[in-house]
Formats: C-alpha cells, sequence, structure tokens
C-alpha cells in the first residue's frame, strides 16, 4: 500500500502537536496520508503504550489519516544508529510516498532532535540499491520538517490550517491520558496542563497572523524550494 505523504513522528501525538491540522487538510483535500509513530510512548508519565495506541489510532481516525504505524523503537533512546535506521528502511519502501514530514532539530525533547536525523538518513539509504530488504530501493523526493514544541528560528513556510484547526484540536483531545483532562488519574504534568492547552491557539493563531490567516502551522526545509514563478507573479495565459 503506497501513500501520498508519511508524517513521522517521535512519540503518539507529535504529529497531532506539530501538523495536525496540515495532515487534515491534506487529507480533506484528497491525499492518502499516513502516520508513523517511531515508539510507543513508554516512558510517558501518564498513560499506557496501550492506552496510547488506542488513543493514536482515534486521532488518525479524526484526520483522515491511514495507516498509522509504530516503528516500535525505544522511548527516549531514538538515535540515528545503523539498527533504527534499517527498521525505518522497510517501512519507507513499503508506503513510498512522495513528500515525507518529520520533526525538525533542536526541539526540547531529546527524541524530536535524533528523530530529525535519523528520519533524513534512513529516507536517503533507503534509496541505496546494495540495503538488501527484499524491496525495491525508494528515496522519498521530498521532505519537510516541522517543530513539535519549539519553532527555533523563523518558519521557511507557514501553512494557512484555519479551516483545519478545530479538527487538530479534536485529535489532540484524544490523547486523553496525555493532555489537559481533568477527568484522567494521572499525575500532572506539563504537557497536561490546561496552560499547555490554550499554547496550541495561541501558538497557531501568531503563525496564522504572520501570513494573514487565523491560524498557521510551521515548516521548515532542507535547502531551496523551486518555483516556477514567485507567489503572486505567476504567469496568466
Amino acid at each position: 500500500m503506497t501513500v501520498d505523504v508519511l508524517a513521522v513522528g517521535a512519540h503518539p501525538d507529535d504529529v497531532e502537536v506539530g501538523i495536525g491540522a496540515l495532515v487534515h487538510k491534506l487529507a480533506r483535500s484528497g491525499k492518502r496520508v499516513a502516520i508513523l509513530d517511531l515508539t510507543r510512548g513508554e516512558m510517558g508519565s501518564r498513560g499506557t503504550p496501550e492506552e496510547r495506541r488506542v488513543e493514536a489510532l482515534e486521532a488518525a481516525r479524526i484526520l483522515g489519516a491511514t495507516p498509522r504505524e509504530n516503528a516500535g523503537l525505544p522511548d527516549g533512546s531514538v538515535a540515528n544508529i545503523p539498527e533504527q535506521r534499517q527498521a525505518l528502511i522497510p517501512i519507507l519502501r513499503t508506503l513510498r510516498p512522495s513528500v515525507l514530514l518529520a520533526p525538525m532539530q533542536n526541539d526540547r525533547h531529546p527524541d524530536h532532535h535524533a528523530a530529525h536525523f535519523l528520519v533524513r538518513d534512513a529516507n536517503y539509504l533507503a534509496g541505496l540499491t546494495r540495503i538488501d530488504t527484499g524491496q525495491e530501493p525508494y528515496r522519498i523526493p521530498r521532505m519537510y520538517f516541522y517543530p513539535v514544541y519549539i519553532e527555533n528560528r523563523i518558519p521557511d513556510l507557514i501553512v494557512d490550517v484555519s479551516e483545519d484547526f478545530e479538527a487538530k484540536l479534536e485529535a489532540l483531545a484524544a490523547f486523553q491520558s496525555q493532555f489537559y483532562n481533568p477527568a484522567y488519574d494521572g499525575p500532572p504534568t506539563y504537557i497536561s496542563s490546561e496552560a499547555f492547552w490554550q499554547s496550541f491557539r495561541t501558538r497557531a493563531a501568531y503563525l496564522g497572523g504572520r501570513i494573514g490567516a487565523a491560524y498557521g502551522e510551521p515548516l521548515y526545509i532542507d535547502g531551496p524550494l523551486g518555483v516556477a514563478f514567485p507567489p503572486g507573479l505567476e504567469v496568466c495565459t
């Protein structure tokens, strides 16, 4: 089964936090979007891996993403090492997307930082013929990177997600064990606070304001983005 877009997160809920509205927008526009969680989130202070799995599947349903896979890498120990790259290569070769969305480096969680380099390098190696997985080599031609928590520099792109932001919040709310939920009996954490929940809207509104939209989500690119004409200068025929 192949897809148009693959969104990768280090943990279940990373994709929703960083680009949940974009995933919904892509799926709503007819793109087939898959999500790959690198770990099961077993080091999280709240909830269990089993709960996270159920929550992640419900969030993917809300966003219109399918399939949602898990690479089973160790939470808290994501690293750009041969064993972990080898675990990702067969998945990339199976799904064969045209676009890959992956975490940006220098984020708050070390797994996010490591995932940036792990996914980037695994994608390159997936295109090498001499790495034999019983599949045809395949290298995803276009990569974008998203911050989970921190915009460590001005984004290269901000996507207008105004029509899809409420779906993002609905998908985030599916992670009942993780985010603000007074009904859930678990130790308080930074991400389970009401202030963190409110920051989703504040952050997206700030980014949207940078482009004259209600809500926005940021992306980074590695290298120049080719265009036929700069936006606004397209030739009319």
